[in-house]
């Protein structure tokens, strides 16, 4: 990847608890390019279920740069940073077909958007609303967006529709 004529290949920097939006301003205030993708997750806070923007990877944001010209120190020092992820004491590069997928999954926003890939028969869980964590089988998918899931509840299955993008892939 090219920015202003410059090679960079992207890494991984670690943030330090709860500052990953000092950090990222931080990084770009430096002129560093970041990337930090975000998925929207309900969280129960006093007896009520709250919406909030998540990094998807916590505690980790993705920085481009050039290791060759030594600026890689810089993101070091950045308030909000622990450092970039390294092995024998080099950052080590992320793979760029990687980060290709994921900006393709993220929107303007670096929002990250639902798979397209769901089918009937599949695992997953809900990342949103009162059946939050809960695992279900898809049973359907609708055009309008819409998956019928099949969800376990006190001993029985309940037939539940909800939008592709409350849910998350359980891995096999």
């Amino acid at each position: 990847m090219t920015f202003n004529n410059i090679e960079t290949d992207w890494f991984l920097a670690q943030i330090k608890p709860n500052s990953y939006k000092i950090a990222k301003m931080n990084l770009k205030r430096q002129g560093f390019k970041t990337f930090l993708p975000m998925i929207n997750e309900t969280k129960r806070c006093n007896q009520k279920f709250v919406k909030v923007m998540q990094p998807l990877f916590p505690g980790y944001i993705f920085v481009a740069l050039n290791i060759e010209n030594g600026h890689w120190r810089k993101v070091n020092s950045t308030y909000g940073i622990k450092g970039l992820v390294s092995f024998n004491k080099t950052p080590t590069v992320v793979p760029q077909d990687l980060i290709n997928q994921l900006m393709q999954r993220c929107d303007i926003k670096t929002k990250l958007q639902p798979a397209k890939f769901l089918k009937n028969g599949d695992n997953v869980t809900l990342i949103n609303g009162p059946f939050v964590n809960f695992v279900a089988k898809v049973e359907n998918i609708a055009s309008d967006q819409r998956a019928w899931l099949l969800i376990e509840i006190m001993g029985s299955q309940t037939r539940v529709s909800v939008k592709e993008n409350q849910l998350r892939i359980v891995n096999k």
